[in-house]
């Protein structure tokens, strides 16, 4: 599994936007509760999010493909790993990355306007 922090995505975010040439976005997989998502959640133009709660993965794995580049996202990187594993494992995801230190790094390293909880 891969891992990728707040800094170094922001950064994938930038290139994106700067250059027409730079690979897609990957799909943000935010792993929290709707109410996690609601109050603090990471938006970007052109980025595809989906809030689907780690308890709901196994029965809805069905919604994601495995070949899309997937980044895990949750409160501090904990389920996000564990979901991340468990799509790399069981079911063949072939680039799946974890979001180490969640959105409440995201707040603290790139964007302080999310809010923390």
């Amino acid at each position: 599994m891969q891992h990728i922090g707040a800094r170094e995505f922001a950064a994938l975010l930038d290139s994106a936007r700067a250059s027409p040439t730079a690979a897609a976005l990957p799909l943000l997989l935010d792993v929290r509760e709707p109410w996690e998502f609601d109050l603090a959640a990471l938006r970007a133009d052109g980025l595809a999010t989906l809030n689907l709660p780690m308890s709901e993965i196994a029965q809805r794995v069905g919604e994601l493909d495995p070949a899309r580049p997937t980044v895990c996202l949750c409160h501090h990187g904990v389920r996000s790993a564990q979901v991340a594993a468990f799509l790399e494992q069981r079911h063949g995801f072939t680039s799946v990355t974890n979001f180490t230190g969640g959105i409440d790094a995201w707040s603290v390293e790139v964007d302080a306007s999310v809010p923390r909880y």
